[in-house]
């Protein structure tokens, strides 16, 4: 029975960390949009009525869950999967030059 060997596309592999890496200094759009774009002042809703307070609560906690648990964990994702796939690149790069040096 042959043996089948299998390959690794190492330019495709340092292609996607090249796009990921773009895509995260992408994200500093939307991060800077959420973080500072987006500020709502204390008065801005108007005075002197009860719905008020709850509008700009409302206001701070979309931006916090917006800027936290939507954009951080994106570029969050973004940035490990980028990194898992250096390393996965780098190793198959080395394997591949020890494999010429034997």
């Amino acid at each position: 029975m042959a043996s089948k060997e299998y390959g690794v596309n190492l330019d495709a592999l340092d292609q996607l960390v090249k796009e990921l890496n773009q895509v995260l200094k992408d994200m500093g759009g939307p991060k800077d949009k959420a973080k500072n774009q987006t500020y709502l002042p204390d008065g801005a809703l108007g005075k002197g009525f009860d719905e008020r307070g709850k509008l700009h609560n409302a206001h701070n906690e979309m931006k916090d869950f917006i800027q936290n648990q939507i954009v951080d964990k994106i570029e969050g994702l973004v940035d490990d999967f980028g990194k898992k796939s250096q390393k996965t690149k780098d190793a198959y790069a080395d394997a591949e030059h020890d494999n010429t040096m034997k």
